[in-house]
């Protein structure tokens, strides 16, 4: 049996998985950001020691019920760890934190993006990637030229699962997946750039250890295996959470990709070697898989946006606001019905555009909560589309793309996204485990490479069976084809307006 932990933005997640592939149990803990000052609008934190206190009431939690359960927890065979990406964790040479963790959808570090740009002309080929606040090097200029008090005290950067890591095992080290997110690495050789790091004014001394997603980087404590009544069992590196949530579905292989409809939203592609498309935004990883790699593109605001609508519109929550949608339907959506701009946090693909705001466009005196509900649920398809589109223009493109995340336990939007890309979109199992699922079969790879155990990549990370696929509807398709061109046109027009504001 295997234990995955995901630290997610929202909270966190921890499951025991069987040989077998079943999630025998799984807990969860909430997380919430800092409050923030008014004049810090950008900023996005978290304190790492809520992350902490949270993974260990979820660990024993899980631990608990498998005992009721009558599973012997002392069969547990290895710990995977995923999370949230980009995250500055930053502590100092006795291990303490030094200040709040900075977050993936932190925006303060705008201009820091642009000078890191300009002292390494050549970041973009050696990362795959456009500079953005929401990564971490940027996040650690900010804190150079802002805080310099904290920067000069830092022995180590940890992501937050990294952070977790140490926790668990007192060691320094992150996987090729999560650490592609940083800005730091050479993402072709799989490994870090001096030259971005010293750009930064940090070394190689300050990152830790780096690992493919499988290997063993350490084992539980001595005084937490005690505690909570497991063996000193290995802690496997893991992966950032989008490439665990890909393991968790089985896209592991050229050709396959997926859609996660979460608090963000990410469309991922397994690519047959390193291809970038910085200028788009697209995000050029390696996977969580030895000599594997992926494109991504993000919206920052994708599930977020539904529980922002529910509030804004009286709902007691989204799963009312769904079921107000299943019976309305989406048969009769108006070609000048409302739109919606997506952008709550600003956005990151394609258009890299921290000072994006979110819009609702088009309202009448007869427009209905329901209405902003469907302009809300299609703005996001839309946006997600428009990622998509910059992924397919490296030449990556998928027929059939495997829903993700909490908003894929939804048949409206699971449809509604068919209709809009004029893609299929299936639903299968394991899907709403999430990355957790992929980070406890990394955990289970990696005691088989350690192991005489035989069982393939394939055998261990299957293509879950299929619940549901839905197919885009022509009609459809071609009424949102023509909305989409207004809502590019949209937000085109309110680009200057926004950075006024």
């Amino acid at each position: 049996m295997f234990i995955g932990i995901d630290l997610g933005t929202s909270g966190i997640k921890a499951i025991l998985l069987d040989r077998r592939d079943q999630v025998l149990a799984s807990a969860s803990q909430p997380l919430s950001l800092l409050p923030q000052a008014p004049q810090n609008v950008l900023w996005r934190e978290q304190d790492p020691a809520a992350w902490w206190h949270a993974c260990e009431q979820a660990l024993l939690d899980l631990l608990r019920t498998a005992k009721e359960m009558g599973i012997a927890i002392g069969a547990i065979e290895a710990i995977g760890l995923t999370g949230q990406m980009h995250g500055a964790t930053v502590i100092d040479n006795k291990g303490q934190v030094l200040r709040p963790a900075i977050l993936w959808n932190d925006g303060r570090s705008f201009a820091e993006c642009a000078e890191l740009e300009r002292r390494v002309p050549t970041s973009r080929e050696i990362t795959g990637n456009l500079m953005m606040p929401g990564f971490t090097a940027p996040k650690l200029l900010w804190l150079r030229h802002h805080e310099p008090q904290v920067f000069e005290q830092i022995a180590k950067v940890l992501l937050p699962k990294d952070w977790l890591r140490y926790q668990l095992t007192g060691e320094y080290a992150s996987d090729m997946s999560d650490a592609a997110g940083t800005m730091w690495l050479d993402v072709a050789k799989r490994d870090w750039s001096d030259e971005l790091l010293h750009a930064t004014g940090l070394s190689r001394a300050q990152m830790p250890s780096l690992h493919e997603g499988p290997h063993i980087t350490g084992a539980l404590k001595a005084e937490l295996a005690q505690r909570w009544g497991l063996a000193q069992i290995p802690v496997v590196a893991g992966a950032g959470d989008n490439a665990a949530g890909a393991i968790g579905v089985g896209i592991v292989s050229p050709g396959q990709a997926m859609l996660s409809l979460g608090t963000s939203g990410v469309y991922f592609a397994v690519s047959d070697g390193f291809h970038a498309n910085p200028e788009r935004a697209v995000h050029s990883f390696c996977h969580a898989l030895p000599a594997t790699w992926h494109l991504m593109s993000v919206m920052l605001s994708a599930a977020s946006c539904l529980d922002f609508t529910a509030q804004l519109c009286g709902y007691p929550d989204v799963a009312a606001l769904l079921a107000d949608v299943g019976q309305h339907g989406t048969a009769d959506i108006a070609a000048d019905a409302p739109l919606f701009l997506p952008y709550l946090n600003g956005e990151r693909t394609p258009h890299n555009n921290p000072d994006a705001q979110g819009v609702f466009f088009g309202l009448r005196a007869g427009t209905a909560s329901v209405d902003l509900v469907l302009a809300t649920l299609e703005g996001v398809g839309f946006g997600l589309c428009d990622g998509m589109d910059a992924v397919d223009s490296c030449g990556i493109a998928a027929e059939e793309i495997t829903l993700i995340g909490g908003g894929s336990r939804s048949a409206v939007w699971a449809q509604m996204l068919a209709d809009i890309s004029g893609r299929q979109m299936v639903q299968r199992q394991g899907g709403d485990v999430g990355p957790a699922l992929g980070a406890a079969r990394l955990a289970r790879i990696g005691v088989a490479d350690s192991s005489d155990d035989a069982a393939s990549l394939h055998e261990i990370c299957p293509v879950p069976p299929l619940i549901a696929s839905y197919q885009p509807d022509p009609q459809k398709h071609a009424l949102y084809a023509q909305r989409r061109k207004k809502f590019t046109l949209l937000y085109q027009q309110l680009v200057p307006v926004f950075s006024a504001v």
